[in-house]
């Protein structure tokens, strides 16, 4: 029992001595915690031996014994770091036969004073946010002790070890209560308990056991119980603010639409796959006739071969349905520019070449210039994308024109750019 003693209260000193190299080693972010705390606590002291003949604390007819309060304490804790601190502590204690217990009477006094080292156990092993409002810290070091006997009428000083563990609950952000459990050995106490001279074959050693309710008070700048105050190691600091950058990372170089540009450079997120786009992701478009000239070639051959055999039926309607074959037109112009014109005969053979479907013609207006002319110049221009196709042969009944009005989606001080939205689009409608 004592070896193991010895080895549990060698770890706590070591701890406590420990404590400021452990701050310096991995620094606080702040002195975000309040470090000083004031305990009171009361309960029962139970001296377990050494006792004489027809002496003894419990009462042998209750399981547990019988609850005597005749403890009191007063104490003073300094947290070095989050996690190691130093505690002072004063108690009082009172042993005495128990009425009714059948034990001679006795009474005997006991001033401690006890220096520990403290280790919160809840940051030791990184659960603070499991446990809420709970805590648990760990003490252990040396306790002294002055007893007074009325048997014998003497005062004895002893010494010895003092190790426990206290279960804490937050009831505000100052103020805790606990339950402690303390064992203590004495290693040079001639007395027993009872105050008589104890036994030789006792070898001058006693023990007893403390179980005590408590209030803890911490104080200090911050508004929360120094035990539980969230501290942040800066070396924690510094990886989680890695691991966010990584984070980061991984988001800008998400590739959405899979052209090999990342979705932070690429400015068209929506390109065709396999079609060549520029270092910004937009679809290479030299002629600026609304197709990429990748895919150019291919309509142009659809068209010159009057087929379909050159794109798939899924490719076709993907570049009507998205606005990839789009007409386009000048300032203020209702008809489509001659650039156009493949892109209408695109329509046109696509239309003869699927006679079950028919098209939803879309006009557009920039909006530089009075809004109500704009409005109706997108819907004359879609009319008169919808005249060509009927005068090539389409009927009426397939085609749909209207106005879809001014679209706003560009800078309108960039004559580049409104060049793009002054334009018809075409919808498969069936």
């Amino acid at each position: 029992m004592k070896k193991s003693l010895l080895i549990v209260i060698s770890f706590f000193t070591f701890s406590a001595a420990s404590a400021q190299t452990v701050v310096d080693t991995t620094g606080i972010v702040g002195d975000s915690y309040n470090r000083w705390s004031i305990e009171l606590a009361v309960g029962q002291a139970k001296g377990i031996k050494p006792y004489a003949d027809g002496y003894f604390s419990n009462d042998p007819n209750k399981f547990l014994g019988r609850v005597q309060v005749n403890s009191f304490g007063i104490g003073a804790r300094y947290m070095m770091s989050p996690k190691f601190g130093l505690k002072l502590d004063f108690s009082y204690d009172k042993f005495n036969n128990q009425s009714g217990s059948g034990s001679l009477p006795f009474e005997t006094y006991q001033y401690r004073m006890g220096f520990q080292g403290v280790i919160n156990a809840i940051r030791l092993f990184n659960i603070e946010e499991a446990a809420g409002r709970f805590g648990l810290l760990l003490h252990g070091g040396l306790q002294l002790s002055r007893m007074h006997s009325d048997v014998v009428d003497k005062d004895e000083m002893n010494g010895g070890l003092i190790v426990g563990f206290t279960p804490q609950f937050r009831l505000t952000k100052s103020l805790s209560v606990n339950a402690d459990i303390s064992i203590l050995n004495s290693f040079r106490q001639h007395l027993n308990w009872d105050g008589s001279y104890s036994d030789p074959s006792n070898n001058l050693s006693g023990q007893m056991i403390v179980t005590t309710l408590g209030l803890s008070y911490s104080f200090g700048n911050e508004k929360i119980h120094g035990d539980w105050a969230i501290i942040q190691d800066k070396k924690d600091k510094e990886i989680d603010e890695l691991s966010n950058r990584i984070g980061e990372i991984e988001t800008l170089m998400n590739d959405a639409d899979k052209d090999g540009v990342p979705d932070y450079l690429d400015v068209e997120n929506n390109s065709i796959a396999g079609v060549a786009v520029d270092t910004k992701g937009r679809m290479v478009d030299k002629n600026t006739n609304g197709i990429p000239d990748e895919l150019e070639k291919y309509v142009d051959s659809s068209i010159t071969n009057n087929n379909n055999t050159t794109l798939s039926k899924g490719m076709l309607e993907q570049l009507i349905n998205e606005g990839y074959i789009a007409v386009h037109f000048d300032k203020n112009v209702s008809q489509p520019s001659p650039a156009s014109a493949d892109n209408i005969g695109f329509i046109l053979n696509y239309l003869r070449n699927n006679p079950s479907k028919s098209i939803e013609i879309s006009g557009y207006a920039d909006e530089v210039g009075n809004s109500a002319k704009n409005e109706k110049l997108a819907a004359t221009r879609a009319e008169n994308v919808k005249a060509i196709l009927v005068k090539a042969g389409i009927s009426p009944s397939r085609l749909v024109a209207k106005g879809a009005g001014i679209d706003s989606s560009v800078d309108k001080n960039s004559e580049y750019a409104r060049r793009l939205v002054r334009k018809a689009v075409f919808k498969i409608t069936n």
